[in-house]
């Protein structure tokens, strides 16, 4: 049976928001189990935006709150967004999991810290070894979760 776009942009939005809990699940267990700091490039990168376009988020604890949210917001947004575009645009071509995982997870990956370079919130080139490992390791999960909950909703064990 032929599977159209529309049935592969919903599978990408399933697995897209499971692969996004999966990434963020496997970020906070390495904030509680190495006790390090929360990031807080999403409450930059949204302050950075209001910035830009010259919008007042309030009085200051009223703003605090709203960077937080919108901030969480952005992330969740582009962790299915990622991976919709993914199983629309494979079409009929089914990745092996691997592949797929890589392209998902790299790709996820690109999107966000490229979005937070370009507003000037981060320079992945200042990073350092456990910068790249705190921002790569949930985004293995992101993309091998992904992968696997395509192949699954799309029939191919």
């Amino acid at each position: 049976m032929a599977r159209t776009w529309i049935a592969s942009l919903t599978n990408g939005i399933v697995a897209g928001a499971t692969a996004t809990l999966a990434r963020e699940l496997i970020s906070n267990l390495d904030v509680g189990i190495r006790a390090r700091p929360t990031s807080d490039t999403h409450e930059r990168a949204v302050q950075r935006m209001a910035d830009v376009t010259h919008v007042n988020l309030g009085p200051a604890e009223r703003a605090a709150h709203r960077r937080a949210g919108i901030g969480s917001v952005f992330g969740f947004v582009n962790g299915v967004l990622a991976v919709s575009l993914f199983a629309a645009f494979r079409g009929r071509r089914r990745p092996p999991l691997p592949v797929a995982a890589g392209v998902i997870g790299i790709g996820g990956m690109l999107v966000a810290d490229g979005s937070m370079t370009a507003l000037g919130v981060t320079d992945p080139r200042r990073w350092g070894a456990e910068g790249w490992f705190e921002d790569a390791l949930p985004y293995v999960a992101y993309g091998l979760v992904a992968a696997a909950t395509l192949n699954r909703l799309d029939g191919a064990d």
